[in-house]
């Protein structure tokens, strides 16, 4: 079987198992074992918070919404993999780590900086590689050389937020870069051995279902290896809280969401990894919308609405 074969075998066998392509079996096929991420905080700011480029941040954002609590900055890096990597293993068995370095920018400094960062990360046992939560305005050329090299021999995931391919959604949520630039990223980054990723928000209310949908279409074909969705949820601390409490706006049922992912899996290659289905925040941070749902209830909902509708990640793709 060639390699070309192969790859769509895997491919067919990864989406008849959920009906859509997904991280954790891909990672396991990969890696022959149970692979999990382990969050870390490196003590990074963003350039939309620091001046930079603005201020303020990205409206919807407060990190502590989803630091876990063994990625504390105040705590050296390497406590808080070890600390991390064993929690996973007890917890869920797993063999091999990617170290997610995952507040804020995590480019957002200069090589010399990063570099010794993360080489203590790699150079953990049992740690396969690094995924670097980032900014398209945040990866120059000498940045992407060296992650170039070290993607030879170890697994290495470049997180380029997006969040929407809607440049007044960008600008409203004060993003600081407009959908050109994250293509621009993108184009620079491919070809280096590099896995690329996007994070994309489903449910900002001035954004019509159609233009939401339009998003997958827009990412199929640009390289993109893996897809984090989340859906638009309001946290305590950020600005778009302050919105939503002066002049409350819809947000996105339970229900409602679970047939919009499903539309939007319909219209997205199945060549790209779904590495993550909705957005998640712990009760006591989270402002809305309240669903009263355990992670493994959302997702086991939207895979039983694939099987309910009979269809399946790619399904609306037009081949060319």
């Amino acid at each position: 079987m060639s390699e070309s074969q192969s790859r769509i075998s895997s491919l067919e066998s990864r989406i008849n198992k959920t009906r859509y392509n997904a991280y954790g079996p891909f990672l396991k096929e990969k890696f022959g074992c149970r692979v999990y991420k382990v969050s870390v905080d490196a003590g990074f700011s963003c350039p939309n918070r620091d001046g930079t480029v603005a201020r303020g941040g990205c409206t919807y954002c407060n990190n502590d919404s989803f630091r876990p609590r063994t990625a504390a900055g105040f705590k050296p890096l390497i406590e808080q993999i070890r600390e991390g990597t064993t929690y996973l293993k007890r917890r869920y068995g797993a063999g091999k780590f990617i170290v997610y370095f995952q507040p804020y920018t995590n480019t957002h400094a200069p090589l010399e900086a990063l570099v010794p960062l993360y080489e203590v990360a790699v150079a953990q046992p049992e740690v396969v590689g690094i995924s670097l939560g980032t900014r398209p305005d945040c990866v120059d050329e000498k940045k992407l050389a060296w992650l170039e090299q070290l993607a030879r021999d170890r697994f290495v995931t470049v997180e380029y937020g997006l969040e929407s391919m809607h440049n007044r959604t960008l600008a409203r949520i004060n993003r600081g870069h407009d959908f050109q630039c994250w293509l621009d990223a993108m184009r620079r980054t491919r070809d280096r051995g590099i896995w690329l990723c996007a994070h994309v928000i489903l449910g900002f209310p001035w954004e019509t279902r159609e233009e939401m949908l339009n998003t997958a279409a827009a990412l199929s074909g640009k390289g993109l290896n893996f897809l984090k969705l989340h859906h638009l949820h309001i946290v305590r601390g950020s600005a778009m809280e302050s919105e939503y409490q002066s002049n409350p706006f819809p947000l996105l049922g339970f229900e409602e969401y679970t047939d919009l992912a499903v539309d939007f899996l319909e219209r997205l290659s199945p060549d790209i990894i779904v590495e993550r289905l909705f957005g998640f925040a712990p009760e006591d941070q989270l402002v809305g919308p309240i669903w009263r749902k355990t992670k493994a209830e959302i997702k086991r909902h939207i895979e039983q609405r694939l099987v309910e509708r009979n269809t399946y990640q790619g399904r609306l793709v037009v081949s060319d």
